[in-house]
């Protein structure tokens, strides 16, 4: 296997980039920067174009695919799952690479060379991952609900299902750290769609999916869907807010310890039990876990009965919340002021594209739920007044504005997670030294970065 360190691991890569961006490598401090990981890259390559009436085919792009995966080859000898790399490389062919990284406190930065979200505390997670849903002690189960009808009718309809036995449930049960609920006891009594019980038989396996409604889990795959279970991006997770209305019927937080998942609509979302419904939502109800958002989940069913008596949700009744004042926008094509975003209620304050005067963060000094803030450079009047939102946990700013916090000393000590907004062609080596600097302050793992050289000859 190559080694990530071995020039002759990236010079295939190296005279791509060399070949496709020549102009731009000749200008004074001109570089090429990207990133690689095992299912995705980003290089910095010109858009290619098919000859006249053919499209464009893999072998057109064959060079750059076949360089990737030599890198891609020496991934797993670091126990990283990507590598960030800039290079430097002179018109005879002397060539200087960089390669970023990994850093056990650094998530990999989005389509660039440039380091994604540092978290400076180790473990941590943001306030909507923390958050557990509020207690429904009023909460019953639907009128529709009926398990013994349910085991009736799912009997009738896969006559030569294997069931689970009481002791497998039981095992299940015990391995998740809670009792199943009636209906779900009773479905599993009929199939405990195992694979291996249908021996392969994909239409074994489409007819009991048909009659439940959904592509169902076996009873060893079932998993309470929690926050820990919908991992996110600091970046992202950070940005979200947890928001139940007193009308809502699912409660709009990340993940619940009441959340049983137990199927899956063949897109990618997942089918759960709610056992913690919202203020209007009923005991035992059925959501979906959408693979496309964040934070909160669609209901489905009133029941798994009444799921399984239209053999699939009726309808999805999808509703999410009003976040207006958990989550402000200031920027060119939103709120027209941070006066305007200031309430009682805010966590999050995004400050975007701006064209007129710098904003003050003063309105919104003293906000009580305040924890995250992200500014376009260029947007904040007095970066320094930053120090004054005492409850942030999260702060994204681009590099001029950090260097202003770092120069004054004025970082917050209460932050769990910071980013670095990149614009422009800053160079990501210089975006590295100053996420370094922010890593210092809570002594936490650097971003490493291993410089190789070596010799591409000439052009041609």
């Amino acid at each position: 296997m190559p080694s990530i360190h071995d020039f002759e691991t990236w010079e295939p890569l190296l005279r791509v980039l060399r070949a496709g961006n020549a102009e731009s490598l000749a200008a004074p401090g001109g570089h090429v920067a990207g990133r690689i990981g095992f299912g995705s890259w980003s290089v910095p390559m010109p858009q290619r174009f098919p000859s006249p009436g053919r499209a464009l085919q893999a072998e057109d792009m064959q060079d750059e695919f076949d360089a990737v995966r030599r890198v891609q080859g020496a991934l797993s000898g670091i126990g990283a799952d990507d590598i960030a790399f800039t290079a430097e490389i002179e018109p005879d062919g002397r060539a200087v690479l960089h390669l970023h990284g990994p850093s056990a406190a650094v998530e990999p930065g989005i389509g660039n060379a440039h380091p994604g979200a540092l978290v400076l505390v180790e473990g941590a997670v943001p306030e909507p991952w923390r958050r557990l849903p509020e207690p429904a002690p009023g909460a019953v189960p639907s009128p529709t609900a009926d398990p013994a009808w349910l085991e009736r009718t799912l009997r009738e309809r896969i006559p030569d299902a294997i069931g689970a036995t009481e002791a497998e449930i039981a095992a299940a049960e015990r391995r998740l750290g809670l009792a199943l609920p009636d209906e779900l006891k009773a479905l599993y009594r009929v199939t405990r769609a195992h694979w291996a019980d249908w021996g392969d038989d994909y239409e074994a396996a489409e007819r009991v999916f048909g009659a439940v409604g959904c592509e169902l889990l076996s009873l060893d795959e079932i998993y309470v869907a929690d926050a820990a279970a919908r991992p996110c991006p600091w970046e992202f997770a950070a940005t979200e807010a947890v928001v139940t209305p007193p009308d809502a019927a699912v409660q709009g937080v990340v993940g619940s310890p009441g959340w049983i998942a137990f199927g899956d609509n063949g897109g990618g979302d997942r089918i759960a039990v709610d056992l913690t419904p919202g203020p209007r939502g009923h005991m035992g109800q059925i959501v979906m876990l959408s693979h496309e958002e964040n934070i909160g989940a669609a209901l489905l069913a009133d029941s798994l009965t009444d799921m399984v008596a239209h053999r699939g949700p009726s309808h999805v009744r999808r509703r999410r919340a009003d976040e207006s004042a958990a989550v402000a926008w200031v920027n060119i094509r939103s709120l027209a002021s941070v006066q305007a975003a200031a309430h009682p209620e805010l966590e999050v304050l995004h400050i975007g594209v701006w064209e007129g005067e710098p904003l003050s963060l003063a309105p919104v000094v003293g906000l009580p739920r305040l924890r995250a803030l992200t500014a376009y450079p260029g947007t904040l009047a007095d970066p320094l007044e930053i120090a004054k939102l005492t409850g942030l946990e999260y702060l994204e700013l681009g590099p001029e504005q950090w260097r202003v916090l770092l120069d004054a000393g004025a970082v917050p000590r209460g932050l769990l997670a910071a980013a670095i907004e990149v614009h422009g062609t800053q160079h990501p080596l210089r975006i590295v030294d100053l996420a370094n600097e922010i890593l210092a302050l809570w002594d936490r793992p650097p971003i490493t970065v291993t410089v190789l050289e070596g010799h591409l000859g000439p052009v041609g």
